[in-house]
């Protein structure tokens, strides 16, 4: 038993499978620390926000102003100001109004700007323009002057005697705070989703989760799988029959068919977390029923087999002492594979609209559904989505390499 324990620790795909769902376990405990509360709490008043740092305007307002002076600050505005489309914009009112494409530079903004400015002429537009387009032109270009112009803001408040707004403050764009001065910051690596509600702590949140509803349903899968294996392999006979009579309808039936069927027909509303790891388990037994079997009927007639059954031991005693010590690491196996399945399947249920009722809490499979009902393919907001794919990839990624480090140290025909 230590030599094999041995054998495991020294299996680098097991090591590295073990590693990468150590670290996804880890973030899970962690970060809900640092970051406490419900993860379906809506932070966000709109959705989709783009990952990044946000800080209070209204506490930076009363923060301690320090004045820098930085030489691509204003280079740096207007770089932001002026986006991408913009920038192409630019070029084609440019390229129609003859300047050769190679004098255009739009990744350098002050560049830009100066050949912007020595050929626009809203009087005199380029032919082929619709009063549409010409319009958008005129807006961009008051838009660059009056950001060009500013070199301070007026803070006013409203006078409570005369309803009157009055100055009271000027921010110039020399004005600088420590963020370590603002009151209110907050980090938001992945963004948020549909709902405003923070990515990343509801991402862990739904991992948590579909590994609970992975291991509840591996565990009800491998167990029944497990005693229908082991009492049709040894006993044999009729027994066999009826129980591969039962497993094969199982197996003429999709299992994921069945399992949509049997999901719809309960109702979202009684569709918790465990009701679709119950439902999950009881649909995907099938092949480690067949594969014990299999197992089992090799061993049955091996010599301390048949010694115990000599010697008067129990059939109960006789699987338990005899026999499934034998393929104990084959049913470890079964269940790390019946657990990356489960999540699997979650996910599909999920995508599908069949998975645990929304309002409770989130799942991997969920946030994909969220992401796909409000379009954040299309609307470019990879954040809501790709990170769910990766999470969920990486997870059946590390089970896997878990399951064949742990087959190439049991299995004789992979060794060496």
């Amino acid at each position: 038993m230590k030599s094999s324990y041995r054998q495991i620790l020294r299996s680098p795909k097991f090591m590295t499978g073990l590693v990468i769902f150590a670290l996804i376990l880890i973030m899970m405990v962690v970060y809900p620390l640092l970051m406490p509360g419900s993860p379906l709490y809506a932070i966000g008043q709109g959705s989709f926000l783009a990952p990044g740092t946000y800080i209070s305007l209204y506490d930076a307002m009363d923060s301690e102003r320090e004045i820098l002076r930085l030489l691509d600050a204003k280079e740096k505005r207007m770089d932001a100001l002026v986006s991408r489309e913009d920038r192409v914009a630019m070029m084609d009112w440019l390229t129609r109004s003859g300047v050769p494409a190679e004098e255009i530079h739009l990744e350098d903004i002050d560049e830009l700007l100066a050949t912007w400015r020595a050929h626009y002429d809203a009087k005199n537009p380029p032919s082929g323009l619709t009063k549409a387009r010409r319009n958008y032109f005129a807006r961009l270009d008051n838009k660059i002057l009056a950001a060009e112009k500013k070199g301070s803001r007026i803070v006013a408040e409203k006078d409570e005697a005369t309803g009157q707004l009055k100055e009271s403050g000027l921010v110039t764009d020399t004005d600088y705070v420590n963020i370590r001065d603002v009151a209110n910051v907050r980090a938001l690596p992945l963004g948020t989703d549909n709902f405003g509600r923070d990515m990343l702590k509801e991402l862990l949140a739904a991992s948590g989760t579909s590994i609970v509803i992975g291991l509840i349903a591996g565990a009800i899968a491998t167990g029944i799988g497990l005693l229908l294996g082991l009492l049709a392999g040894y006993v044999g006979g009729w027994v066999d029959d009826l129980i591969m009579f039962f497993t094969n309808n199982f197996t003429v039936i999709p299992g994921f068919v069945l399992l949509i069927l049997i999901s719809y027909s309960i109702g979202q509303e009684r569709r918790g977390a465990v009701t679709v790891a119950l439902v999950i388990g009881l649909t995907s037994w099938v092949w480690t029923a067949r594969s014990v079997r299999s197992q089992v009927i090799s061993l049955r007639n091996r010599d301390h087999v048949n010694l115990s059954k000599l010697s008067g031991h129990s059939l109960f005693r006789i699987i338990l002492s005899d026999i499934l010590p034998y393929i104990m690491s084959y049913v470890v196996m079964a269940f790390i594979l019946q657990v990356s399945s489960a999540i699997l399947a979650e996910a599909q249920l999920s995508l599908l609209g069949l998975g645990p009722k929304t309002t409770e809490v989130p799942t991997l499979g969920l946030m994909m559904n969220w992401a796909m009902l409000y379009s954040a393919p299309i609307t470019g907001a990879w954040w809501a989505y790709f990170p769910v794919i990766l999470t969920i990839a990486l997870i059946s990624f590390s089970l896997n390499l878990m399951n064949t480090g742990l087959d190439q140290v049991f299995n004789p025909t992979l060794r060496g």
